[in-house]
């Protein structure tokens, strides 16, 4: 059997953020696929440990080098002499792409699989827009994504937009394109029978992230007074968000659950106001497995082929959402969708990818 090394971002004890939740897919689809014995996990970040100043300076530092923070010189030379004993290099995320000129242009001959979780240059640009250290992040993401157009054996991207966009800035095609999936951990015999609430629970659920709290922002402003609604906000680090956003007392925030299905079980409905970012919205994917209501703009639909109507809603303006949410309080609906479960285990489910990676791997 091959053997492959396996480039992580983090390790992490605590909640899973969307990308980390990403790679946990990709981990679990290559170890079916390989066994887990044959498959060896190299960490740029251990977040259970403690990181020093210098560790951060140090990150900071080799920037504008093209090693994004964690990666250094030192542990990019640990990954070239490790990869002598595997037959592929799958690096998770492209900001590590100098990962992979490093493997090629030394001679590895293995095979280098870079998974794009993003079109990372979009995506700080939208995370990090008026931060005095935005540029030099973008530059380093924009290096290392051209850096894995050029040298990986096989790209891997979620979606067609994605796939547009690293064309136009790199000339490269995608070798495959595999969407956001999930491990399915809502198998039920009997799933909840009620219908949604006259004044129903509406439900963002996302970590501390710019685009993120723009879109509670704006949804919290424009929405949510003129609807009988309850809203919760759920996501890691969330606690923060009243410090810098206008967000009314009356709404629920609740920072680093460690379980989210209460949450899911409870919502009558999703509401995911996301207007800017890159790649897919893990969200999206999370609430279709648990078999929810979407009400989502464009951009969180982006990447998912569905019947928008069937899922919730699809909504970009103030009175689309308006619109959509009052006709659930007039006209309630089942509160478990089966059609958004049934898309889920159809097309975004582990088990629904396992041969788009099986081919990937096929020398």
């Amino acid at each position: 059997m091959k053997k492959l090394l396996f480039i992580r971002y983090k390790k992490t004890a605590n909640v899973f953020e969307g990308g980390e939740q990403v790679s946990q897919k990709n981990w679990n689809v290559l170890t079916h696929l390989l066994g887990e014995e044959n498959v060896c996990t190299y960490y740029i970040h251990d977040e259970t440990q403690k990181r020093s100043v210098f560790e951060y300076l140090k990150g900071i530092f080799w920037l504008p080098f093209g090693y994004f923070f964690g990666l250094t010189p030192r542990r990019t030379k640990e990954i070239l002499s490790m990869a002598k004993d595997y037959d592929y290099v799958f690096v998770d995320r492209s900001i590590f792409g100098i990962i992979a000129r490093k493997l090629k242009t030394r001679g590895y001959k293995g095979r280098v699989i870079c998974f794009f979780h993003n079109v990372e240059s979009v995506y700080f640009k939208a995370k990090l827009e008026g931060k005095p250290w935005c540029g030099v992040v973008i530059r380093c993401a924009d290096k290392n994504d051209r850096w894995s157009c050029q040298y990986a054996d096989r790209v891997v991207m979620l979606n067609d937009r994605d796939q547009a966009t690293i064309k136009e800035f790199y000339g490269r095609n995608a070798d495959a394109l595999i969407p956001v999936a999930f491990r399915d951990k809502y198998q039920r015999i009997n799933y909840i029978q009620e219908m949604t609430r006259q004044k129903p629970v509406c439900l963002f659920l996302g970590a501390y992230f710019e685009p993120n709290c723009e879109g509670i922002e704006w949804f919290a402003e424009n929405v949510y007074p003129h609807v009988n609604i309850r809203m919760k906000i759920v996501g890691k680090g969330m606690s923060k968000i009243r410090d810098k956003y206008r967000i009314p007392d009356n709404v629920d925030v609740i920072s680093d659950a460690p379980d989210l299905l209460p949450y899911f079980e409870d919502a009558d409905i999703m509401i995911l106001p996301i207007f800017k970012g890159s790649g897919m919205k893990v969200k999206t994917c999370e609430s279709l497995m648990y078999g929810k209501n979407i009400i989502a703009t464009d951009e969180a639909f982006e990447g998912y082929v569905l019947d928008y109507d069937k899922a919730g809603g699809k909504c970009n303006t103030a009175n689309e959402f308006i619109s959509v949410i009052q006709s659930f309080i007039d006209n309630p609906r089942p509160k478990f969708n089966q059609y958004c479960r049934n898309i889920f285990l159809q097309k975004y489910s582990e088990e629904s990818v396992v041969e788009s990676f099986r081919k990937t791997l096929e020398f």
